[in-house]
């Protein structure tokens, strides 16, 4: 292994000894930094979600604009995972979080000369897909510390990177809080970033790497592409992180519009649930790396079903207290879903590499290539589901006055996709033939382990 100009030229994660040696250092080094742009990427890219509750009357704003705003930056957020995922590969995985970084600071400048009542609508739309930007460095960052970890501990290595990323959404949300408890304006909570992003460019610089090994391989991606397993789970991933950031856009607006909250009063509750979903994220990849992504996975819908039922009876019921309890534990479960079912993609590659007869390194530089590859890819198509959760709300508030219409669409969809999940990963004579058929007697995972 060497490194030179900040480019580590060999790198082989599945050699213990490497890994013993230094590898696993340098790899959790990475991993940190990665953390800390992602974290404020996630934030800078759910600032609507948090300046909407300081848009009182006087910027002559509905709900229906806020939910319209809110969905549009959730869409540029999705679209922008795409290229992303392709630029660690373009400009090495240190080079583009100091990029991406710095590109943070765009959106932030924009909203700050912005943000005040008189503003047009459609000034606030177009400022605010800026902010999209920030959702693309999930993608980047996935793809890049996949890269580094073993498959053994992607599990955790993943789950950590993108829990430590979603805890951005609450965090701009408290710090939302604060400000707004203190009197103070939404200028006041953009001039608390503008430093932060600075720093965060500065550190990658200082401290990451690019892996030479990952350099120029954009072909990964189209052959992810080609791949019907990426589609899969990029269906499953709308159901958790979809859901995940959906309502961390959404869920201050629903208590603001169905509950009559008041912005200090709703500011005061938004944060719990995307902190707790942020910081159970870890656990969902351990148990997947325990027990299996696929069987986490299905237990994982049957229990967002049966909370989206309970919505369902608090809204009907008016109850506030109960509402925000499921809720929350809603949030919950969809940390822990982006957790298993983002194990589950390393797994699934792994998988199809010993089914083509590959073994060793061979098999594990295959996995690491398309999983890496896909991980973009299903990355941005989860968080489409983001922009049809404000699309459901805003119908349904428009339509009958409540968000009663949009929770029985998202039961349905959770059951939708534990009926995916257990047809392809867990029934076993379907999920298996192939595979066996492929290794005959070769030893390999089925879809079942992954």
């Amino acid at each position: 292994m060497t490194a030179a100009g900040k480019w580590i030229q060999q790198w082989d994660p599945e050699d213990e000894t490497f890994w013993k040696e230094g590898g696993e250092k340098i790899a959790r080094r990475n991993l940190f930094f990665s953390v800390l742009s992602e974290h404020i990427g996630f934030s800078i890219w759910t600032l609507w979600s948090v300046l909407v509750l300081f848009m009182g009357p006087e910027y002559g704003l509905t709900p229906a604009d806020k939910f319209m705003l809110t969905s549009m930056v959730t869409l540029v957020g999705a679209v922008v995972r795409v290229p992303y995922t392709f630029a660690v590969a373009i400009f090495g995985g240190r080079n583009w979080t100091i990029i991406s970084a710095g590109l943070l600071l765009i959106p932030t400048i924009a909203a700050f000369a912005v943000m005040k009542p008189g503003t047009s609508f459609d000034t606030f739309l177009w400022v605010g897909l800026l902010a999209g930007v920030g959702g693309g460095n999930f993608a980047s960052s996935m793809t890049n510390i996949n890269a580094f970890f073993p498959l053994r501990k992607k599990g955790w290595a993943l789950g950590l990177n993108a829990g430590g990323g979603n805890i951005g959404v609450p965090v701009i949300q408290l710090v939302a809080l604060a400000v707004i408890g203190a009197s103070g304006g939404p200028r006041v909570l953009l001039g608390i970033y503008i430093p932060l992003i600075v720093v965060a460019a500065v550190l990658a610089a200082l401290y990451m790497d690019n892996l030479a090994t990952v350099k120029n391989d954009t072909g990964a991606a189209k052959d992810a592409a080609r791949d019907a397993h990426t589609w899969i789970m990029s269906f499953l991933y709308i159901g958790t992180f979809g859901s995940f950031i959906g309502y961390a856009f959404a869920f201050g607006q629903v208590l603001q519009v169905q509950f009559g909250r008041t912005p200090l009063q709703a500011a005061y509750l938004t944060f719990i649930g995307p902190l707790l979903g942020s910081l159970i994220r870890p656990l969902g990849g351990w148990l997947a790396d325990k027990y299996g992504g696929a069987k986490i996975s299905l237990y994982n819908y049957v229990a967002m079903a049966a909370a989206t039922g309970g919505l369902v009876y608090a809204s009907e019921q008016k109850s506030l207290p109960l509402f925000v309890t499921v809720f929350v534990a809603l949030f919950v479960l969809s940390g822990l879903g982006n957790g298993s079912t983002f194990k589950m993609i390393p797994g699934i590659f792994q998988t199809k590499a010993l089914a083509k007869g590959l073994e060793g390194e061979e098999a594990a530089a295959y996995g690491r290539r398309l999983s890496g590859a896909s991980m973009g890819l299903i990355g941005a198509v989860g968080a489409l589901g983001g922009v049809g959760i404000n699309l459901a709300f805003r119908q349904s508030f428009l339509s009958n006055g409540s968000g009663t219409g949009a929770f029985v669409v998202f039961l349905a969809f959770y059951a939708l996709c534990f009926a995916v999940t257990w047809a392809v990963y867990l029934r076993r004579p379907a999920a298996t033939a192939e595979a066996e058929a492929a290794a005959e007697t070769k030893p390999q995972l089925s879809y079942a382990e992954v």
